[in-house]
């Protein structure tokens, strides 16, 4: 069997919680399985969400252009030390565990800062190869890992599905999914999904826990999601999908392969 190093990056402010049971359950999994895990709980981390200068060296009475001075303070190795540490626990990791509460149709504000001030210009973007073409979205520094986020959402089942009038879980979750973590690389995995999280009962906690475990144990093997490669061929010069690909068709469902 494949081991793996985990990184579980957790965005709950009570460990108490549904949220923090899983996640627990989730790392004893892991190691019954063999594999090693290390975790970045942002809230009892303290993490800052704030991306500013300092991140950067860069002399606050100087305008900040975020990007450029990211780059070079990657480049030269002189990001924060809170930033330089999250970067090693990915490069260390085979596999990213994304857990996260659904507010506001989206992640918490802390878990946003981490990629706001970890996935910086150098690092998860404006990545390129020797001949100077960008690699991203499918393509990066995080190709050949995986990754898996890990939802709890207040609301039952069935408002998270095609016609519920909280939307679909995998619209709600592209900017994320496709447009951050295959973006930079990573084999993105179907995300697990616990609905009604505020009204679970110990034998749909058990449910819950043993849907985990499974999704664990193919952590290795099973198939990602089958999002379109950008230099793959089916995008043009500007990044638009090909006429003859999904033809009329338009929508965050034609950046997924044929058969899906």
């Amino acid at each position: 069997m494949v081991r793996m190093n985990v990184l579980w990056i957790f965005a709950h402010p009570e460990g108490r919680s549904l949220s923090g049971a899983l996640r627990d359950e989730g790392l004893r999994a892991l190691s019954e399985l063999g594999h090693q895990a290390r975790v970045s709980d942002l809230y009892a981390m303290r993490w800052n969400p704030v991306v500013e200068a300092a991140d950067f060296g860069h002399d606050p009475a100087e305008r900040l252009v975020v990007s450029a001075a990211s780059q070079r303070a990657h480049t030269a190795g002189e990001l924060s030390e809170d930033i330089r540490a999250e970067q090693e626990k990915i490069a260390w990791a085979d596999a990213l565990i994304v857990q996260f509460p659904l507010w506001w149709y989206g992640m918490p504000a802390i878990l946003k800062g981490w990629f706001d001030r970890v996935f910086v210009k150098g690092f998860a973007y404006g990545v390129t190869d020797p001949s100077g073409r960008t690699l991203r979205y499918g393509d990066g520094r995080l190709a050949g890992k995986r990754a898996m986020v890990l939802l709890t959402a207040g609301a039952r089942e069935p408002s998270l599905g095609p016609r519920g009038i909280n939307g679909q879980v995998d619209q709600l979750l592209f900017p994320l999914q496709h447009g951050t973590l295959w973006y930079s690389g990573a084999s993105v995995l179907p995300p697990l999904v616990v609905p009604g999280a505020d009204r679970v009962s110990a034998e749909e906690f058990r449910a819950h826990a043993g849907r985990l475990r499974e999704r664990l144990a193919s952590l290795p093997t099973a198939e990602p999601l089958p999002f379109r490669r950008q230099n793959g061929g089916d995008y043009d010069e500007d990044l638009v999908l090909r006429p003859h690909l999904a033809p009329g068709r338009t929508g965050l469902a034609v950046h997924y392969a044929p058969g899906t």
